[in-house]
């Protein structure tokens, strides 16, 4: 059965440090999302991805600069 579209945010990193750095402080936080391989429509450095729904974008934001993660590019996709 196929998986139905959806919007997400998708952030995306440079090293996969970045990624597992950013799994780790949003698993601690309680944010909804998972990482994902980096969809085929993006190119991004390390192949990887944080997936989570658009509303919880900001919070991500925020959260990611507190804790001084770089991030690569921030896109809004329907995956």
């Amino acid at each position: 059965m196929l998986r139905k579209k959806e919007a997400r945010v998708i952030i995306t990193f440079h090293t996969t440090t970045a990624a597992m750095q950013t799994e780790a402080l949003f698993r601690r936080q309680g944010q909804e999302g998972r990482l994902i391989p980096v969809p085929r429509e993006i190119t991004a450095g390390c192949g990887l991805a944080w997936s989570a729904p658009p509303a919880c974008k900001d919070t991500l934001t925020a959260q990611l600069r507190e804790a001084n993660i770089a991030i690569e590019e921030i896109y809004e996709l329907v995956i």
